[in-house]
């Protein structure tokens, strides 16, 4: 390579790294993860002690702000393919599968805030977040099961569009979601809701979690140490008793769904005293 390439060739390097740096700033997105080393799942957000709505951005953003190690949310499809984010089948006694998105969108949260958007509720959760995973729950679809599978590939490529893989954890009540996720994604964390698999049915097909219910690691305690033993994620919802909190704590699970954050980090920091 002689003198005038090597000047050409740093020069184009210098300027690739100028604008990489200038998107990162604008952006707000650091490279760099560490999720917090806690338990803490805020579910649909931290919206409880703050009176924010569930599932709103608020919330989402309260969630990093007191470092849960992740902040669960919601995503439902319109009537015109939109991936909107919406715990219950219906917004403002709209059907969501059955309205537009326009028809739903000039409804307001409680706190003002537009009804998020799949894409606008990621990019808030990834701008300046190296702490909060963002778990994402694909409803299923109350009109077919082909519209199920339609919905967890359209939030899979969006998801990978906005280059947010690295905070997003998948979970869902349907099976047949997740094994599609799978199919698109061999790396992406993926957990189960229903609860009615063992951690050797998790395994075999490559769902890397179980997200049960409380009472079902009650009616099946030997659940715990074998999926353990099986590299099999540990979460459970939603629990809000400091009791069941402190059973949960003891028994080392990797993450605790809850209303009650706050409530929960205070329980870890007191365990053992």
């Amino acid at each position: 390579m002689n003198d005038l390439k090597k000047i050409n060739y740093l020069i184009w390097t210098l300027i690739i790294l100028f604008f990489t740096a200038c998107v990162a700033n604008k952006t707000g997105f650091k490279s760099e993860i560490k999720f917090a080393k806690n338990s803490i799942v805020a579910h649909r957000g931290a919206w409880k002690k703050e009176n924010y709505p569930e599932n709103s951005i608020a919330s989402l953003q309260q969630a990093i702000k007191i470092k849960a190690t992740a902040s669960e949310f919601d995503v439902r499809m319109t009537a015109d393919d939109s991936l909107i984010i919406n715990h219950d089948p219906h917004y403002n006694k709209l059907l969501i599968e059955q309205t537009k998105y326009s028809d739903l969108v000039v409804h307001k949260l409680a706190n003002g805030e537009t009804l998020a958007s799949l894409k606008e509720y990621i990019l808030a959760g990834i701008r300046n977040n190296t702490s909060t995973r963002l778990v994402c729950e694909i409803k299923p679809s109350d009109i077919s099961k082909e519209r199920a599978i339609t919905i967890a590939t359209k939030v899979v490529r969006q998801v990978q569009q906005l280059k947010a893989e690295k905070w997003v954890v998948f979970i869902s009540f349907d099976y047949e979601i997740l094994k599609q996720i799978r199919k698109i994604d061999a790396q992406v964390s993926l957990q189960y809701l229903e609860g009615n698999k063992s951690p050797e049915e998790l395994k075999a097909d490559g769902i890397s979690g179980m997200d049960y219910h409380f009472s079902v690691f009650q009616k099946h305690p030997d659940w715990i140490e074998r999926a353990k033993k099986n590299n099999i994620t540990l979460n459970v919802w939603t629990v809000n008793d400091p009791q069941d909190m402190d059973w949960l704590i003891a028994n080392n699970f990797d993450f605790i769904t809850t209303n009650e954050p706050e409530l929960l980090a205070e329980r870890i920091a007191n365990k053992g005293n």
